[in-house]
């Protein structure tokens, strides 16, 4: 396992066969708004590639819903089975990507760099003039998204990564990646039972703290939305659906924690996170992919959605979930949730 979701060239069988280990990303190029690592800031230059079915390619697909960026950045979405070849671009026709012109995601690592031995990861974003991949490090893109591309924001775009509030979304933000980001995927590819306990442990005690800290507030920094809440509602609308069952994350589902159920729901129903959401993307990725821990490959058909839509409640501790901006507007053509994949 490499960067985010990537496949290695192992197979979808070694998933839950080897010990989980997330290395850093190989390719971390910035797009600034000065260009110093040699790629500028442009609008349509670039292609963002995720899979829906990916927390940490999730995050880009917020950050951009929010920030506006839409037509500045466009997207490829790959299909969420990949195969050892790497992510594929199966749900577009003739299996390619219409703008990059590639079957599987890897080519556009080959022309970055020949006999790359490392993870074909999501989120990707790939050079469209050269087709070459530009950067896989999935938790700065978001922060470049954020404070590198303003001059390509919607007007009333939010601040999702305030200056004055930086060390204390870094500090929360290290915290959940440590024991909840990464650690449901330490619990889920654990090859001994002193790996999964430890991890399963980490999880469910970071969850209790920020349970708490969300008690009585109704983001995680400050009183609007930040890149905190963004990388915590990523995995947390995963939970009930595959880490709960999947990765053995089973001492409480999320909808058992009143706070964490309703803060989850609060940003599901906010324009800009939960239409960027597919339950059946995600459902079938993690059942049918990790043939190491789920060799029948069968897909749960549950949990049932429809809570997800139920009031929350949680305006009632203030907060402005875009600060002193306005929601996004609706989403674009061609990058709707298809029908009975979302609550």
């Amino acid at each position: 396992m490499s960067t985010a979701e990537a496949t290695d060239g192992a197979g979808n069988t070694e998933y839950g066969r080897k010990p989980f280990k997330r290395s850093k990303s190989h390719f971390a190029d910035r797009i600034t708004a000065d260009g110093r690592d040699g790629w500028p800031v442009e609008a349509g230059r670039y292609r963002l590639v995720v899979s829906r079915a990916c927390p940490w390619a999730s995050r880009a697909l917020v950050s951009r819903r929010l920030l506006g960026l839409e037509s500045a950045l466009s997207l490829a979405v790959a299909d969420p089975i990949q195969d050892d070849r790497s992510w594929r671009f199966t749900l577009d026709p003739d299996d390619r990507d219409p703008v990059l012109g590639i079957r599987f995601l890897h080519e556009a690592y080959d022309k970055r760099e020949s006999d790359y031995p490392g993870g074909v990861s999501v989120p990707a974003i790939v050079d469209v003039p050269s087709g070459a991949l530009v950067t896989n490090d999935y938790q700065q893109i978001t922060l470049d998204l954020a404070t590198e591309w303003r001059q390509l924001h919607r007007q009333g775009a939010p601040d999702l990564y305030p200056e004055a509030l930086r060390d204390e979304i870094d500090e929360v933000a290290a915290g959940i990646y440590r024991d909840v980001n990464n650690g449901v995927y330490r619990a889920g590819f654990a090859t001994t039972q002193q790996d999964y306990e430890a991890a399963y442990a980490d999880v469910f005690r970071r969850l209790d703290l920020v349970s708490e800290r969300l008690r009585d507030r109704r983001y995680l920094v400050g009183d609007t939305i930040t890149e905190a809440d963004i990388r915590l509602f990523t995995t947390l609308v995963r939970f009930d659906a595959v880490y709960h069952g999947h990765f053995k994350c089973n001492r409480n589902k999320l909808e058992q924690d009143p706070v964490l159920w309703a803060y989850v729901r609060d940003l599901y129903q906010t324009p800009g996170f939960g239409d960027t959401v597919d339950f059946d993307h995600i459902k079938r990725h993690y059942y049918v992919v990790h043939t190491g821990i789920n060799p029948t490959s069968i897909v749960p058909a549950g949990p049932d959605l429809s809570g997800w839509l139920a009031p929350h409640h949680r305006e009632q501790l203030g907060g402005r979930p875009f600060g002193d901006g306005t929601p996004p507007g609706p989403v674009p053509a061609g990058e709707e949730i298809p029908a009975g994949h979302s609550a």
